[in-house]
């Protein structure tokens, strides 16, 4: 029998495109999608289940379904996205239910995508962390405090359910074609923003690499903590450069009234990405290397494919986007007069 997986936050970016790329897998038979919002992509075997924020339906679905792995791909990672309170519930609530669900029952690998964000950014850093490296200073940033609780929930689990493969992903700075991040919606604009009297160094992951890592890790039954990261530090004039753009010097003090100017014009640029333009970070990725996965971008390249990616967006538009219609779906999927192909 294949894998029978279960993929919460199937209507986010990532949770989506997971989903595709198990569909692919003729060693998975079964996917469940769940999410409060409909999935973004189309998608052919994935059952959609729609859920609440916090996940309370969880339970009631692995026990239903017998899923035997969880991708937790639904950990917002975007402070500007929502409010602390709505990010605490789906980050920490939605967390604990997900491991309240997997705890006696059929679950034997849980994946759980995390972020850099719980290393913190401050000057005293290295100019590489590896997987045990210590924050420096408590989390000050609602996203970085929501992330740590998460991570030591993970942590907690993994210890009390050693029958149960735990793999927790730290992604860097991910940019990709399709993907929309603080620092991507930065680096569009006419002329790039950074803090004056710093050039930090900067780290990317191209959305791609993101995916197959996921995969990589379910495919090869890796448990334990893993920094996700193209080789590679940048800094982030040349990062600008290679954009094509110049840059433009925000005030060491009071940038506090100036990024909310900056967000009244639609360019919301969060705390915790004001820090990184002033410390920058760099993720040791070694450890997921040694294991045999291969990147198929460094941090330059990723930075290009995104330039040369909004370049060809803006010359040919962008693409239509997909719109869940169940009663569709339903059809495509169930009715007798469609014909079915090999795949």
């Amino acid at each position: 029998m294949g894998k029978r997986v279960l993929v919460t936050g199937l209507g986010t970016f990532w949770g989506a495109r997971v989903a595709k790329a198990l569909e692919a897998d003729p060693g998975v038979d079964v996917i469940v999608g769940l999410d409060t919002r409909e999935p973004l992509l189309e998608l052919e075997r994935t059952e959609y289940v729609k859920s609440d924020e916090n996940y309370s339906i969880l339970s009631r679905i692995v026990e239903a379904t017998q899923v035997d792995t969880i991708v937790h791909t639904f950990l917002v990672v975007d402070s500007t996205q929502m409010r602390g309170r709505t990010m605490h519930e789906i980050n920490v609530i939605g967390t604990m239910n997900l491991f309240a669900a997997a705890t006696d029952s059929s679950v034997r690998t849980v994946v759980v995508k995390s972020s850099s964000y719980v290393y913190g950014c401050e000057p005293s850093d290295p100019v590489w962390f590896t997987e045990e490296t210590p924050r420096q200073k408590p989390p000050k940033h609602r996203v970085e405090r929501s992330l740590a609780e998460v991570e030591s929930y993970v942590r907690d689990f993994a210890v009390d359910n050693p029958h149960v493969a735990v793999t927790m992903l730290r992604f860097s700075n991910v940019l990709g074609p399709e993907l929309s991040t603080p620092l991507s919606r930065m680096l569009e604009l006419p002329v790039v923003p950074h803090v004056f009297g710093f050039d930090p160094r900067f780290q990317f992951v191209h959305e791609d690499d993101v995916v197959r890592a996921m995969l990589f890790v379910l495919d090869h039954e890796l448990a334990g903590v893993f920094n996700v990261a193209g080789d590679g530090l940048l800094p982030w004039s040349e990062v600008a450069g290679i954009c094509g753009k110049r840059t433009v010097p925000l005030p060491p003090i009071g940038q506090g009234l100036v990024t909310a100017a900056l967000a009244r014009l639609g360019v919301d640029i969060p705390p915790e990405i004001v820090d990184l333009l002033k410390y920058g970070r760099g993720l040791d990725n070694g450890r997921l290397k040694r294991a045999g996965f291969d990147y198929t971008h460094t941090s330059a390249g990723a930075v290009q494919a995104f330039i040369e990616s909004l370049r060809l967006k803006r010359t040919v538009g962008p693409k239509a986007e997909y719109q869940y219609e169940r009663e569709v779906e339903d059809f495509f999927r169930r009715s007798p007069a469609v014909v079915r192909r090999p795949r």
